[in-house]
């Protein structure tokens, strides 16, 4: 009985030692919203890398979960998910239901409705900072709106990488 007690205490110890490292580099995640369709939807499990950006910053195109400064009902801030679109030192500019970056039109073949709705004239990204926009414009809330404006790097939390669940859609974003 000794000895099953031991390896028992042995067993959980090496569990909860793998999970901590797993969890150091990823996070489960499930998607709430419907800002990334047809990208992503609501109830989509996907796997977020925690160290994404240690070494290297976000490509425009990533799609990242970050830390916002809009709340939920409970008072607590939102993760958001979107997708990266402006760099630091990037100029956007949305007219016409079109996305500019540095004055050239952005061929953008994910987004939902295939319109970028609102009017942004020539804003600069600033150093640091992120211009980030859902797939289903139409609906979200991102960049474009004050509430959200342009993310610091140290606000994001992850890059997403993987979809689980539903599993007909697993694989890599």
């Amino acid at each position: 009985m000794k000895d099953f007690a031991k390896s028992l205490v042995v067993d959980v110890v090496i569990a909860v030692l793998l999970a901590s490292a797993v969890l150091f580099f990823v996070k489960p995640t499930i998607v709430k919203q419907t800002s990334m369709q047809d990208t992503l939807q609501p109830n989509d499990y996907i796997i977020m890398y925690k160290r994404a950006y240690v070494k290297e910053p976000p490509k425009r195109g990533d799609i990242v979960i970050f830390q916002s400064e809009l709340t939920d009902e409970k008072g607590r801030a939102k993760l958001l998910i979107k997708r990266v679109i402006g760099l630091p030192g990037d100029v956007i500019t949305i007219k016409d239901e079109q996305l500019y970056i540095n004055g050239e039109k952005y061929k953008e073949e994910y987004i939902k409705d295939g319109i970028t709705p609102g009017a942004i004239a020539n804003c600069t990204v600033p150093e640091g900072r992120y211009y980030v926009l859902g797939d289903n414009r139409v609906v979200s809330v991102d960049s474009r709106y004050e509430e959200v404006g342009c993310v610091k790097l140290s606000q994001i939390k992850g890059k997403a990488v993987l979809r689980l669940f539903p599993f007909n859609k697993i694989g890599k974003l």
